[in-house]
């Protein structure tokens, strides 16, 4: 059976609304489905109601950004309790904490040049904020795009680049994520309940055992391991570490958009499925 247990939407850093995604799945003969966003839930409802319609079966997701002393980290939470007061309370604080954080960083590109009415800006997300959409619409300004062909010396900057080269630039306006403490959410956990997987854990090559046994202990539930962000050695180790200290077993393509590119593959979904039959415990979650 065809699963996907990480998608994004436009309530986060996604291109497609929560009906579009479901469009998008039900064409690919997905059964399962998770919307993930990053820090909010607000798109859960209209992800459910939407894959009712297309015969998909909807789980409750979110992808937090996590800390545990010096060490940030992703985890997918599965099959919580959506109206959790306290669920509410510590995604709002972490989104607020975000906006403050972001406003500081326009108002420092602003003195740098760029035409910003940050206030503005800022009104046009409810959730969390992502920065490839900021990107977007302040590239969007011919100005800001000419500062930053200037400031990069590339005629045609990719968001990419633009991200890595100006907003995570301290010489520019750095902005980092809004971490959440992992002892908050595994108290919350206690009263809320559901499932805490390490996403993408072999992205960028830092797989860490030591850590994965760490967080074990504490109380994580499983391990992402079929990800696009994964080479095939890394889904053969992790699957191995999955077994060692079993761990639940889980699959996202991480899908945020189609690409733009005029020919060739445009997402993830042209060389990638998620086959329930090959994740141990999956049924934990899924059902």
């Amino acid at each position: 059976m065809l699963i996907d247990l990480q998608l994004h939407s436009t309530y986060s850093d996604g291109y497609l609304t929560p009906g579009q995604l479901a469009d998008f799945l039900s064409a690919n003969n997905i059964k399962i489905a998770a919307l993930t966003d990053h820090n909010t839930i607000g798109g859960l409802d209209e992800f459910k109601l939407a894959c009712q319609k297309k015969k998909i079966k909807a789980i409750n997701g979110v992808e937090l950004y996590v800390k545990l002393g010096h060490k940030k980290f992703n985890l997918l939470w599965y099959n919580f309790d959506k109206n959790s007061a306290g669920l509410h309370n510590l995604l709002k604080t972490s989104q607020f904490r975000r906006r403050r954080q972001i406003r500081n960083a326009l108002v420092k590109l602003k003195e740098r040049g760029f035409q910003i009415d940050e206030s503005r800006l800022l009104d046009k997300f409810n959730h969390y904020i992502p920065i490839n959409h900021l990107i977007d619409h302040i590239t969007k300004i011919p100005a800001n795009k000419k500062l930053i062909v200037n400031k990069l010396k590339i005629a045609n900057p990719s968001q990419d680049e633009i991200l890595i080269k100006i907003f995570k630039n301290p010489a520019f306006a750095k902005i980092s994520e809004s971490y959440i403490e992992l002892k908050q959410i595994l108290n919350l956990k206690k009263t809320i309940n559901g499932q805490l997987i390490l996403n993408h854990p072999g992205k960028h090559e830092r797989l860490d055992k030591k850590f994965i046994a760490g967080i074990k202990a504490l109380g994580l539930d499983g391990l992402e391991i079929i990800s696009p962000h994964h080479s095939i050695g890394a889904v053969m180790h992790i699957q191995r570490l999955a077994r060692e200290y079993k761990l639940i077993m889980t699959g996202g393509s991480d899908f945020h958009r189609f690409e733009p590119a005029p020919a060739g593959l445009n997402s993830c979904y042209n060389y990638f499925r998620i086959d329930s039959n090959y994740l141990t415990d999956i049924k934990k979650i899924i059902g």
